[in-house]
């Protein structure tokens, strides 16, 4: 099955298909539920633990303020309308509320925001699509890579997020005529090559 096939009727992919896509990317992040919740419980290891879900989801705060950052300057360049401009603005609000949820859980361990810049990635409806795809397969797969090195009550918390940017670019990836479903099972990858790769497109100082 190749990237760009779609419903055997050759109309798009169903609300429920989409679904089960999120769902599925979901449930793999959960899965290191049992990982992150095998660390011992005397202080000094849940302090070490702690520590640790700080730094892993200072990582994710840096995805969604990547993404927010770029679907707040596409909403304003890219001369978007229709089913994309109402893309755009739900996911721009998520993403918003994303950034909330992890500053919250964070306080003073929050990162401050980064200096961005996405270039000609936001001069018009159809960079902003492919570039839109390739930030929710970057999230999504940074997510599924850090997320078994939680603890089991940060990730039971995380993973609702990790549900929402499945739908992100399963809704996209549909706009844009291609599956939103490619694979059986999400890529991983690590922190450092997510945030390599948005440095050497230059989105990230």
């Amino acid at each position: 099955m190749d990237g760009r096939e779609r419903g055997r009727d050759g109309g798009g992919w169903t609300r429920a298909g989409l679904i089960r896509t999120a769902i599925g990317a979901g449930a793999v992040a959960a899965g290191g539920a049992a990982i992150g919740g095998s660390r011992g419980d005397d202080a000094a290891s849940l302090a070490a633990a702690q520590d640790a879900d700080a730094d892993i989801l200072n990582f994710f705060l840096l995805l969604e303020y990547v993404q927010e950052g770029f679907y707040r300057e596409s909403a304003e360049k890219a001369q978007l309308d229709g089913e994309l401009l109402t893309y755009a603005q739900a996911v721009l609000r998520q993403e918003g509320e994303h950034i909330a949820f992890l500053e919250k859980w964070l306080g003073a361990r929050a990162r401050a925001r980064p200096q961005l810049d996405f270039g000609d990635a936001t001069g018009s409806a159809e960079r902003f699509r492919d570039t839109a795809i390739y930030l929710e397969e970057a999230a999504v797969a940074g997510y599924i890579g850090q997320g078994a090195n939680l603890t089991r009550k940060t990730i039971t918390e995380v993973a609702t997020l990790i549900s929402a940017e499945a739908r992100q670019v399963a809704w996209v990836r549909d706009l844009a005529g291609i599956n939103p479903a490619p694979h059986a099972a999400d890529p991983a990858r690590t922190g450092d090559d997510v945030v390599a790769d948005l440095r050497k497109r230059g989105f990230l100082s």
